[in-house]
C-alpha cells in the first residue's frame, strides 16, 4: 500500500468507528504512539500496547456523542489529519476534544503516530 492508501483506509475506518481494525490492518507490530507531556500513557510501543491504550481510553468514556476527521494530507512517509470527538468522560463531563494527528508509514504499515494536543486539566 501507499501512503496515500494507507492514509486514505485509515481515515475511512475511524470515521467508521473500527479502531481495532485498523490496528490490525495498518499498523507495524513494533509501532509507537506519542501524546503531549503529562498524558497517561504518554508514549507507547508495540501493537499490543497501543490496543491497551485505545481500550483504556474507551473506558474512560461515558457516553460518545460524535466525531469528525478530516481529509488526510500527505508528503513522502508521513501523513496528517485532525479529529474531534465530542464525548462525556466518567467523572469530567462532557468535553470536546481536538487534536492534529500525524502518522509515518514505511513498507505500508504505520509505524509512528503521535497526536498533538492541549491535554484537559484533571478535575481537582
Amino acid at each position: 500500500m501507499t501512503v496515500q492508501d494507507v492514509a486514505n483506509r485509515l481515515v475511512e475506518l475511524c470515521r467508521q468507528g473500527q479502531n481495532s481494525q485498523a490496528y490490525d490492518e495498518l499498523f507495524h507490530e513494533d509501532a509507537m504512539a506519542i501524546e503531549p507531556e503529562g498524558v497517561p500513557n504518554a508514549e507507547v510501543k508495540g501493537l499490543d500496547a497501543l490496543r491497551e491504550k485505545s481500550k483504556q481510553f474507551g473506558e474512560m468514556v461515558e457516553e460518545f456523542h460524535g466525531s469528525e476527521i478530516s481529509d488526510p494530507i500527505v508528503a513522502n512517509d508521513f501523513f496528517a489529519c485532525t479529529m474531534k470527538m465530542d464525548v462525556t468522560m466518567k467523572g469530567q463531563g462532557r468535553i470536546s476534544m481536538e487534536e492534529v494527528c500525524v502518522y509515518e508509514v514505511k513498507d505500508g504499515k504505520i509505524v509512528t503516530e503521535r497526536f498533538f494536543f492541549t491535554p484537559e486539566p484533571m478535575p481537582a
